[in-house]
């Protein structure tokens, strides 16, 4: 990759090997050393985004979710869609109730395995595969119930299509969960979707506000602010407390990204969009990229014939072990080979979360939260599941060929970082107690912080007073020494108070200066 390469080049090369021509619903993401997550910027240099060292481990994802994903011209997109839905199932971002967790996971595993045979598999092979961050065997035994009695003769496309079909319906398709507080001290998750912005709670959907009634997102440091106009004409601020400012700035750009991709009719009407205001110097961003009515009109003109894809039974991968090595083992993702060589690893992590990203813990959950000075409706707090949202972040390790795996070591042992997961782990503080004990070290570095954001914004607040101030002595002087006759400078010349203010104020105030000015010039051509 050169050093100058755009984020879009390396895209189109990986669409391009993925033989994938409905890209717009894709996206790389990243993390960075302070475990925090990052789309990948297209017009940006790659290099420049990253601020580890080489080699860059990057993620395919997708970034934004179809609103009808069952709708996709290609069957590749529908798998690929299909392979993401199926990894937030596992980590615990699409949450669904029972009954519905079990039909989709006997989805998955009629187009995994296919048909239910009594030769091949013995009592229990569904507990082989773990769909979910934690199962019961009451409901391994309901998924091979439905696996064996209602999905026979079902192909493995038909089944990824009626699993799209039913992730599609649930209150958490598209959730890629962002964790903060909400104004009371609450843990919760936001999040944006096809349809909209939603804040998670427990296991209620708290709120649910369309596109078209979000008129403004801004954030200041870790306060992410909301601007909602309804029909009643009432306008309404939510907000919102993320980890960090780097989670929060995360948040407002996601936010932008995916209202410009849903609520835009056209990629003509997006704008930049700034969250600086007068005192405080913020960011400014622009969505780049098709919006969603553009990506289907253009879908629908794809002509080609659909590329062949040979399906292969379950292999094991060095970095997701196989369902023969033991129960509650994450299922092994399929090999799809087409001309281009395409092969798609699922269920892993190419890099463990941010930490940003990991579930805000609270002892309780508020049922619902009403911004202030407003009642939330009975129908906006719907039940998403049986038991709380919690996403539990990948403990997988990252796949990594074999030929780079020694350059990947080498990596981080000169970065000063684990070469295994195992050390990585163990590195890691997991406890509070430890994490404190670690913040102990440092006692004024948190203190040092905040008195610099606070000097800044003293002196940031006094550089725009000393401009407003030239800029109005500039105005006095062009109102009194020039001889610009403008009706404006006409009108506020013959005010009794401007004549006042110029011959009992301002004409001495200038004889004094120029008295001054004569005795420095003088003084100095003495000397």
């Amino acid at each position: 990759l050169q050093r100058d390469a755009k984020g879009q080049y390396l895209f189109d090369l990986l669409c391009h090997h993925l033989n994938l021509l409905e890209k717009d619903y894709f996206g790389i993401r990243f993390v960075d050393p302070d475990k925090q997550r990052h789309w990948l910027e297209f017009t940006k240099s790659v290099v420049k985004q990253m601020r580890a060292q080489p080699p860059f481990t990057m993620c395919f994802r997708v970034k934004f979710y179809p609103t009808d994903p069952a709708a996709l011209k290609e069957e590749i997109t529908r798998y690929l869609v299909f392979l993401q839905i199926k990894r937030d199932l596992y980590h615990g971002r699409l949450l669904c109730k029972t009954s519905d967790a079990a039909l989709l996971a006997a989805y998955i595993l009629q187009a995994e395995i296919g048909d239910y045979d009594p030769g091949k598999h013995p009592e229990g092979y569904s507990s082989k595969f773990q769909f979910f961050p934690k199962h019961s065997e009451k409901l391994e035994r309901k998924i091979a119930e439905i696996h064996k009695s209602e999905l026979s003769g079902q192909t493995p496309a038909t089944s990824e299509l009626n699993f799209l079909r039913k992730a599609q319906t649930l209150e958490t398709y598209g959730v890629d969960p962002h964790p903060c507080k909400d104004v009371s001290g609450n843990a919760a998750f936001l999040a944006f979707t096809p349809f909209g912005f939603v804040v998670l709670q427990g296991n209620k959907r708290v709120h649910f506000i369309k596109w078209n009634e979000v008129t403004k997102m801004k954030f200041e440091g870790k306060t992410f602010y909301l601007y909602v106009s309804q029909k009643e004409e009432k306008k309404i601020v939510l907000t919102y407390f993320a980890p960090t400012p780097e989670a929060c700035k995360h948040l407002w750009k996601c936010g932008i990204e995916n209202q410009a991709f849903y609520k835009l009719e056209k990629s003509s009407q997006v704008r930049t969009v700034s969250s600086s205001n007068l005192f405080f110097k913020g960011s400014r961003f622009r969505y780049s990229g098709r919006v969603a009515k553009e990506v289907m009109e253009s879908s629908a003109k794809i002509k080609r014939e659909p590329p062949e894809i040979h399906r292969a039974g379950l292999v094991p991968s060095r970095s997701c072990p196989s369902i023969t090595h033991g129960p509650r083992l994450s299922s092994v993702p399929r090999t799809r080979r087409r001309a281009v060589h395409i092969s798609i690893m699922e269920g892993l992590e190419s890099l463990r979360d941010s930490a940003h990203s990991t579930p805000v813990r609270s002892a309780s959950h508020g049922d619902a939260f009403a911004a202030p000075g407003r009642a939330e409706s009975s129908e906006r707090v719907a039940v998403i599941a049986d038991e709380n949202y919690s996403p539990a972040d990948s403990v997988l390790p990252t796949p990594v060929a074999e030929h780079s795996l020694e350059l990947l070591l080498l990596s981080r042992q000169a970065n000063g970082a684990p070469c295994s997961i195992e050390e990585e782990r163990e590195s890691e503080p997991g406890t509070p107690e430890e994490r404190g004990e670690l913040r102990a070290l440092c006692p004024g570095a948190a203190p040092a912080e905040q008195v610099n954001k606070f000097v800044l914004s003293v002196l940031r607040l006094l550089l725009v007073t000393v401009g407003l101030l030239f800029v109005l002595l500039l105005l006095l002087i062009v109102l009194t020494e020039s001889d610009l006759d403008t009706a404006f400078f006409r009108d506020i010349r013959q005010t009794p108070e401007f004549e006042q203010f110029h011959y009992q104020y301002f004409c001495p105030l200038r004889r004094w200066f120029a008295c001054k000015v004569r005795a420095v010039v003088n003084l100095l051509t003495d000397t």
